[in-house]
């Protein structure tokens, strides 16, 4: 007991002198109200511990006894107390200060960058799976640990924590390389929720277009198009920065991982085609309701069309039989006026010129439904 006590000593000073632990300050030099808590997983194929730590120092311990350590890092801020935790953590896995600068600095592209004891990879996950909202993900993996840091307080690995917790999978048993792998695949899949949403709304949408009931249409596609877009234009760039970790060979990423790697590529990919599916069918729907729009425009115009050439021959008859020109000047000023018959045959004519101009529209196609000739 007191030599596996000794060990243990050991590799925790020899953990102290890799990192260069001497530059980091005491923790009683921080607030505890201001300085961002870690949560940490540490886990070996036998067993894990976790616990909340806020003094990057507290890390050595797991780094020391553990094989694998993930530490999730909650939203840093930009109080003094914030930027001294990160220059202490940055001190402490040797962190190059632009790579800090990216994860202070959010809305970065994903990507990936290689170092020499680490490699740093920056992703977009999913605020929540009901919008298309996302948040930055900027990960770390080594040999022994997984530094990750939120951009909310919310994120999508809850499934990845509950692998470690009750040990499903290969989880316990590989390196933080394969975390690292599950962690990506996680925010990957977190997509396909919400494509599903995505093609509901769609199917709902083709309803309404279809059953002509669609007021709110054009609003609808449009913010279908932009969720569309931003789904796009995070996981775009995710794709290529997965193929550049299963493509490139790296010492701290396994052959056994670059399968699962390629794996996680190919859903990305999915989720691309999904979304390019997706945004042709939106442009679709928006051609079809302009097109019914404009169809149902000329409808109106044809049938008020129709309502004006049928009422031009009565305006005409009224209009010839309303002149006031006096019979008894001449015989010839429309003597029918004085006719007992008269106006019943300027109803005639108004009835008769009516009807067969309706009759005429009738016969040529113009009412009812088209015929084909």
């Amino acid at each position: 007991m007191t030599s596996d006590l000794s060990k243990a000593k050991r590799r925790q000073q020899r953990i102290t002198a890799e990192f260069n632990l001497p530059g980091i300050m005491d923790s009683s030099t921080s607030s505890s109200t201001e300085t961002p808590i870690m949560h940490v997983m540490a886990y070996s194929e036998h067993g894990y511990v976790e616990q909340a730590v806020r003094d990057p120092a507290g890390l050595i311990e797991f780094l020391a006894k553990w094989p694998v350590t993930w530490i999730n890092i909650d939203p840093v801020g930009f109080g003094p107390n914030a930027q001294a935790f990160m220059e202490r953590l940055g001190k402490l896995f040797n962190l190059h200060e632009l790579e800090l600068e990216d994860i202070i600095n959010v809305h970065q592209r994903a990507k990936v960058e290689e170092y020499d004891e680490h490699i740093f990879v920056v992703t977009r996950m999913l605020v929540n799976r009901d919008s298309s909202e996302s948040e930055q993900l900027s990960l770390f993996v080594g040999k022994t640990f997984v530094l990750s840091f939120r951009e909310m307080t919310t994120d999508c690995l809850d499934p990845v924590r509950e692998k470690i917790r009750k040990s499903r999978g290969r989880i316990r048993s590989e390196k933080a390389d394969y975390l690292l792998y599950a962690i990506i695949d996680a925010v990957v899949d977190s997509y396909f929720p919400l494509l599903a949403k995505l093609a509901d709304r769609l199917d709902n949408i083709e309803d309404e277009i279809l059953q002509k009931s669609e007021k709110n249409t054009p609003e609808e596609v449009y913010e279908l198009r932009r969720d569309i877009l931003s789904i796009r234009k995070s996981v775009w760039p995710t794709r290529e920065a997965i193929s550049s970790l299963y493509r490139d060979t790296n010492p701290l990423i396994s052959e056994t991982t670059r399968l699962y790697l390629r794996d996680c590529y190919d859903h990305a990919v999915r989720i691309i085609d999904f979304v390019e599916m997706y945004r042709e069918v939106a442009s679709a729907l928006m051609e079809l309701h302009y097109t019914r729009v404009s169809n149902r425009l000329n409808e109106v115009m044809k049938v008020l069309t129709i309502i004006t050439t049928l009422f031009i021959p009565p305006s005409f008859v009224a209009s010839l039989y309303g002149m006031n020109f006096n019979t008894e000047k001449s015989p010839l000023n429309m003597p029918e006026l004085s006719w007992y018959f008269g106006y019943p045959l300027a109803l005639f004519l108004m009835f008769f010129f009516s009807l067969s101009i309706l009759l005429y529209l009738y016969f040529r196609g113009f009412l009812g439904p088209q015929r084909r000739g």
